[in-house]
């Protein structure tokens, strides 16, 4: 009798469990369903860089897609740094503009999303909501849920990975140094080959960012986790010295003796392209082929990845606070998790750009999506990064602009 009871005690408790699942799948189907009614007809105004003709052509095909899915017109306002558009939802705050925002949705990640969070300027608690937001494997994956250390909290939807990725001229260098200190001893031996761009541009911080965190790989971990954090006072100086130390060996290598810095990627590449320097460094690894591509590198160009570590990053989608269209923003951001827009964009000849989606959380015709193969000599080819590194807390920016600007930046 007693096994009976606890049978039935079993039984009523498991079937309470299944009812209240049931309801809550259908609350949330009925939620969704909401947002993508209020969605239709919808104009979403898409702040994005707008620096890469591949990825420009992406969110035209994003465009294309919503518009007939969804009847949402996605409009891409490009920009040169993301921070035009923090700067411009912290001034429509101040007007008190609380309602009617002119940003809808917005690419982000890092320093930024640390601004936009610290001000409360971003939509909480939506992205966790999103239908394909479960193939991300949220509960054991800690890159979709945290930007560089800073717990999203539903603010921000993942949309892609992105790596530290150098490229040389074959014709010129056979075997390119494959770690920092490689590097050093390659410069040394080729002066003028080699630069980066200025820190107050996203890849010449990246290559600085890479470059400490290498310095710190033998460090205690008492040290090591203090990148992790945000900058401490009396610490800092003792955390960066290695990194100054490292420049002041390596700017009389550099292309103009380091007297001078490029202001961005694009320059770097037209030295590529030039002839004026041999090895570079971008974080979106597709830009290589598709620059050869469209005649603006050399065919010689190759791709490969550093062995002392790749620094690595998700980025994400937010919705500001007050945006005038955030049903039509969770809608495009919904489809640009799915596993349909995250196998094209990771397509080479599309974007290349690592998708975020967890193969086992899809189910078979979803991961036959993604395979494709490399077929550009001059891509990155699939496995070359073998380790990551982790961005810094995006408290370490300022900190190294700061310190970089007083010691190699007065004459600039």
């Amino acid at each position: 009798m007693v096994q009976y009871c606890l049978f039935y005690i079993a039984l009523s408790f498991f079937s309470h469990l299944t009812f209240a699942n049931m309801a809550n799948t259908q609350k949330s189907t009925e939620r969704w369903q909401q947002i993508e009614h209020h969605a239709r007809l919808q104009t979403v105004y898409f702040h994005a860089w707008g620096g890469d003709p591949q990825i420009n052509s992406y969110i035209q095909w994003v465009a294309k897609q919503v518009n007939e899915k969804y009847q949402i017109n996605l409009v891409h306002v490009k920009l040169a740094d993301t921070s035009e558009a923090v700067s411009r939802v912290l001034a429509e705050k101040a007007a008190d503009n609380n309602t009617q925002g002119s940003v809808d949705l917005i690419w982000i990640n890092g320093a930024n999303f640390a601004t936009m969070s610290e001000h409360s300027l971003l939509l909480s608690q939506w992205a966790n909501y999103l239908p394909n937001f479960k193939y991300t494997d949220p509960n054991n994956n800690p890159a979709v849920t945290y930007d560089f250390g800073i717990a999203t909290n539903g603010m921000e939807s993942p949309w892609g990975q992105s790596s530290l990725t150098f490229y040389y001229d074959s014709a010129t260098i056979k075997t390119p140094p494959e770690t920092l200190n490689a590097l050093l001893k390659w410069s040394e031996n080729n002066p003028g080959r080699f630069s980066y761009p200025k820190p107050s541009d996203y890849l010449g911080m990246s290559f600085l960012k890479y470059a400490l965190t290498v310095l710190h790989q033998h460090s205690s971990d008492e040290i090591k986790n203090q990148l992790n954090q945000v900058v401490n006072a009396k610490t800092k100086d003792k955390i960066l010295a290695p990194l100054w130390q490292f420049l002041d060996t390596l700017h009389p290598t550099l292309w103009r003796k380091g007297s001078h810095f490029m202001q961005s990627s694009a320059q770097m590449r037209r030295l590529i392209d030039d002839t004026e320097l041999s090895l570079a460094f971008t974080f979106s690894s597709a830009e290589i082929p598709a620059a050869v591509a469209r005649y603006d590198l050399i065919p010689s160009i190759r791709s490969y990845a550093m062995a002392d570590g790749s620094l690595s990053n998700t980025h994400f989608v937010a919705i500001p606070y007050n945006a005038s269209h955030a049903p039509g923003a969770q809608v495009v951001a919904n489809f640009l998790l799915s596993p349909a827009a995250q196998a094209y964009k990771q397509r080479p000849e599309v974007w290349g750009d690592k998708t975020v989606l967890i193969q086992h959380t899809l189910a078979p015709k979803q991961q036959a999506l993604f395979t494709h193969h490399n077929t550009h000599p001059s891509a990155l080819p699939i496995d070359a990064i073998k380790r990551t590194l982790n961005e810094p807390h995006p408290s370490w920016v300022k900190a190294i602009q700061m310190g970089w600007q007083a010691r190699y930046g007065v004459s600039q």
